[in-house]
């Protein structure tokens, strides 16, 4: 792992996703690797040579977070990194941000897939609005290795349920979405009593990754790849339309409470379109 520092002016930047207003991002890069990371995009503007999940660039900022522009805004924890890879356990930029944030008053989402996050239940407990999303999209933990190097599937489940028991409003955030893969009713019954909230993303791929995956598909579950290769290269959206179709009615009949976020693109389309009404006005 190549470890950096970089010195930045804030640690807050304005946000292009649906449903923040502002993001942090306490690192560039992350060790966890993933290979179906879209924020390995972010080495365009980095100047990183390096393969994504080889590096990780420690923000430093001597500014304090000024949280009166927080105010009853949506600040999410984070968008292109996780903020709990293994190097935050010595360096703590993410708690030390959090210290910051306990007197904010905006709703805070956290995003991750790490366990390191029980460290600082001392410190989400004292949030007024806090919310914590943790992905997964399988139970089978041989595709999770062949995926990432995050914390185990038991693990994250575990985190899922310490947290609520502690009372902090858990997501699990079902991303991304592998079409004939993830087992969306599979994972919502070993998981329903612990969590508040589920979020579903599907499979979006683009970029060097996109040809990864499909050879990973043709591989290791070739009986899929003809299909993969419809919705990824022909772009026919039938296989999305139709499993967004049962998930909405599957949680619509069992009461559970969620969001799609199948169509982000759109999404955040009609979100700069409303941000450029308001400043018409």
């Amino acid at each position: 792992m190549i470890i950096k520092e970089k010195q930045v002016k804030d640690y807050i930047t304005k946000s292009n996703l649906p449903e923040s207003d502002y993001v942090i991002n306490p690192y560039i890069g992350c060790s966890h690797g993933c290979k179906y990371c879209y924020a390995s995009f972010m080495k365009r503007f980095t100047n990183h040579k390096e393969p994504w999940g080889t590096f990780i660039d420690i923000k430093r900022c001597k500014k304090k977070i000024n949280i009166e522009k927080l105010k009853g805004k949506n600040v999410f924890l984070s968008s292109v990194t996780d903020c709990y890879n293994p190097i935050e356990k010595e360096e703590e930029i993410t708690r030390n941000i959090l210290k910051e944030l306990i007197n904010a008053d905006c709703f805070l989402s956290i995003s991750t897939k790490s366990n390191l996050i029980l460290r600082d239940i001392d410190l989400l407990k004292q949030m007024k609005k806090v919310t914590v999303s943790i992905s997964i999209n399988t139970l089978d933990e041989s595709f999770r290795k062949d995926m990432d190097k995050a914390s185990s599937i038991e693990e994250r489940i575990a985190t899922l349920k310490k947290l609520h028991e502690n009372g902090i409003y858990t997501i699990l955030f079902m991303s991304p979405i592998f079409p004939y893969i993830t087992n969306y009713q599979e994972i919502i019954e070993k998981t329903k009593k612990f969590v508040n909230e589920y979020w579903f993303e599907n499979l979006n791929l683009r970029g060097s990754y996109k040809t990864d995956i499909l050879n990973y598909i043709k591989e290791k579950y070739p009986n899929y790849y003809n299909e993969y290769l419809k919705i990824y290269i022909k772009k026919d959206k039938e296989y999305w339309i139709t499993l967004a179709t049962k998930i909405n009615h599957y949680c619509q009949k069992n009461n559970i409470k969620y969001i799609n976020f199948f169509y982000h693109e759109q999404l955040v389309k009609e979100k700069k379109e409303k941000q450029k009404a308001v400043v018409s006005k």
